[in-house]
């Protein structure tokens, strides 16, 4: 496989892993509720693990410079190639500050989540690629970054009337099952009809991952981040 993906693990899945992947990615570190710094930062850890950082606890009056320093500490500690900034939590003036200070600060490369790396020289980390979309054109906002992209088993769902199309999201569609391949979209898909709609049912198998990412390598990404507990099956 061309770009070998972290997949994210808690410590009681690692603990708990009868076969450990390749390469982690650990996390749930986050924001100090009750201090300045961040909480569950690992006591051990492979090395060349990713170090990720998430904001279920908004950084709110959180000391930069302690925040910096423990992760600073970490990486060097267990040789971290690198330190993702997981943020979901949009217009967060903090965290944009916290960001920015980290980006400049830290002494490994930092990855950022798309919603606070627009104005910053550092990799963006993108959210998983929609089956309906070619990866080149979901790439396109961002050419000339580096590039770290995020990898969900989620299928979609489009269903075509004479109003238009409408596309939900599909959480974990069994990938078993039979129908026909795009090699354009790197995807499998269904097809239902009545009178008035057609319905487009959409997932990737684990051949279509394997095309994808290959296809990924090519464009210029990075490196790609995955959820071990969905994952796993596809990349162990």
């Amino acid at each position: 496989m061309a770009i070998a993906p972290f997949l994210a693990m808690t410590a009681a899945e690692m603990q708990n892993s009868s076969q450990l992947p390749s390469r982690i990615a650990w996390m749930a570190c986050h924001f100090s509720p009750y201090g300045l710094g961040l909480s569950n930062l690992p006591k051990e850890l492979l090395p060349r693990s990713l170090l990720m950082v998430d904001d279920i606890t908004p950084p709110h009056g959180h000391d930069l410079q302690l925040v910096a320093e423990q992760l600073n500490s970490c990486a060097d500690a267990f040789q971290c190639p690198g330190i993702l900034l997981d943020f979901q939590r949009k217009g967060n003036e903090e965290a944009q500050k916290l960001v920015r200070h980290l980006v400049h600060d830290l002494s490994c490369p930092v990855a950022v989540s798309e919603c606070y790396a627009h104005d910053l020289d550092c990799p963006v980390f993108l959210p998983p690629v929609p089956p309906s979309v070619p990866l080149e054109e979901y790439l396109l906002p961002w050419k000339g970054r580096e590039i770290w992209l995020e990898l969900g088993l989620d299928g979609e769902l489009l269903t075509l009337t004479e109003q238009g199309c409408e596309a939900i999201s599909l959480p974990c569609p069994d990938l078993e099952t039979d129908g026909f391949s795009d090699n354009k979209l790197h995807c499998h898909y269904t097809i239902e009809t009545t009178e008035k709609s057609a319905r487009f049912t959409l997932w990737r198998t684990v051949e279509d991952w394997e095309q994808l990412l290959a296809e990924a390598a090519k464009l210029g990404i990075v490196g790609a981040v995955g959820l071990y507990q969905e994952m796993h099956s596809i990349f162990l």
